[in-house]
């Protein structure tokens, strides 16, 4: 790495980790370490299950699976160099590779929400059209909504690690920060960064907007139809269908929202703080949903049960 006076632009960035607590960098690794096991365990677990569960070709596994495969990606992007860091004193990244890591992270999670949005949608049309779910959803149409929302995400994201690359960088080469986080890199910049500024707030803005509002318009929507029912047990029944999808949207956003909002208006919180929260929102989301869509879905639960304990499973049949 070069940077001095002569103004050489830097090649490698030094990410610190969690500013304040170098000494329990071990632990955290611990706990970094177990939730990347977990989580690709658990998402490997709900993909094959899917696959080898012919009763499961149905559009509510088939993106349950595209969440499974986004949540492996991500956490295959974020903690092996987080345990890089906290385990071998691995602090070095180099400048093109922290571009990719930071394209990369944030395609996923945009990703991520858009796969929320259409299963919120598979729901709504799973209890309020109920009849024309399997003429609706199609696997063709269920493939396109795919598409659609990583083709989003990756133009989206694009632009950010562009206008970094033009950036010059010439002595502040510390991250204070786990990851290649957007701001994070932006704020080292030797230049006026208003344009990735704005512009990263406004991707991250319109993501949250859109796609919370897409979920809520389908909510409102499952709820005036859920309370047209006149049985009780059939109000249950629609509604559970539903938990598992609602405590997923919650794992994602409370962190993800809680993060965004201290990075940016948050100036009293302590970056420790800040850093923890932006990593569960990497790392737990992953590591949760397969957890939530096994408890809370029968169909997943009991074949997963039937993986693993078939005698158990026929004994009991």
């Amino acid at each position: 790495m070069a940077a001095n006076t002569t103004h050489y632009h830097i090649s490698s960035f030094f990410l610190v980790g969690i500013p304040g607590l170098q000494d329990f960098h071990c632990w955290i690794g611990i706990a970094v370490c177990l939730l990347f096991l977990l989580s690709l365990l658990g998402n490997s677990v709900i993909i094959v299950t899917v696959k080898l569960e012919p009763s499961l070709h149905q559009p509510m596994y088939f993106f349950l699976c595209m969440l499974a495969m986004n949540d492996v990606a991500l956490a295959y992007s974020t903690a092996p160099k987080m345990l890089g860091i906290f385990w071998f004193d691995d602090h070095r990244i180099d400048f093109n590779v922290c571009l990719a890591q930071l394209y990369f992270i944030h395609t996923f999670c945009v990703i991520e929400s858009s796969l929320l949005v259409s299963m919120a949608f598979d729901r709504f049309i799973a209890i309020c059209i109920p009849l024309r779910y399997t003429t609706i959803l199609t696997t063709s149409l269920v493939i396109k909504m795919g598409l659609v929302g990583v083709i989003r995400a990756s133009l989206l994201v694009l632009p950010c690690p562009v206008l970094i690359n033009r950036l010059p960088y010439y002595t502040k080469y510390v991250i204070n920060h786990a990851y290649c986080e957007h701001m994070a890199v932006v704020k080292l910049a030797s230049a006026n960064t208003f344009v990735n500024r704005a512009y990263g707030i406004s991707v991250a803005l319109s993501v949250i907007v859109l796609d919370l509002g897409l979920i809520a318009a389908s909510y409102i929507k499952i709820l005036q139809a859920v309370c047209r029912l006149s049985s009780q047990n059939a109000r249950s029944k629609a509604l559970g269908t539903c938990a598992a999808h609602i405590c997923t949207i919650l794992v994602l956003y409370t962190p993800a929202l809680f993060s965004f909002l201290t990075h940016r208006i948050g100036k009293k919180v302590p970056p420790s703080v800040h850093i923890i929260f932006a990593s569960v929102y990497l790392l737990v989301p992953p590591t949760v949903n397969p957890l939530v869509y096994g408890v809370k879905t029968k169909q997943i639960r009991d074949r997963v049960l039937n993986l693993f304990f078939p005698n158990k499973k026929i004994s009991e049949n």
